[in-house]
């Protein structure tokens, strides 16, 4: 395997603690042998961060419009009432 592609597998691995991920001891000594390695790994976890919340706010855009689907069209007073009777 490429060497970058080997320092970004062992990142994700530490990143998401997988099981291959080395013990913390280990990973640290990682960290100050090779000096861009936490700044690559924090950075790293930014991506995660960014994909994680660009997902949820997508995910809430999709609840909103089903929403709106299900209690604002011509039929949602029908499913208020439907809702009302099985309670």
């Amino acid at each position: 395997m490429r060497p970058a592609l080997s320092r970004l597998q062992l990142i994700e691995q530490q990143l998401l603690n997988s099981p291959a991920a080395l013990p913390a001891d280990e990973w640290h000594l990682h960290q100050l042998l090779d000096g861009e390695l936490a700044a690559d790994a924090a950075a790293q976890q930014q991506l995660y961060d960014g994909l994680r919340t660009a997902g949820r706010q997508q995910l809430r855009g999709e609840l909103r419009q089903i929403h709106a689907q299900l209690y604002t069209g011509p039929w949602a007073w029908l499913r208020r009432l439907c809702a009302i009777g099985t309670m």
